[in-house]
């Protein structure tokens, strides 16, 4: 019987904006509050959690602030 390696799933998060913050989630899994450009054809990856920002399919986004 062969067993299959794990590999830990990345959280993939959907939003709406090209600004995102990112601080971990819970306080014990937390990290110090990062804010991140996210790419609007790759996402992107905060660097302490991994937690992956992607554009939700049809987001609207401006270019104003």
């Amino acid at each position: 019987m062969s067993q299959a390696a794990t590999t830990p799933v990345q959280e993939v998060i959907e939003v709406e904006a090209l600004e995102v913050s990112c601080d971990g989630g819970t306080p014990a899994l937390g990290h110090p509050k990062v804010y991140l450009h996210v790419d609007a054809e790759d996402g992107v990856v905060c660097p302490y959690c991994s937690r992956h920002f992607v554009l939700k399919p049809g987001a609207k986004i401006s270019a104003a602030h």
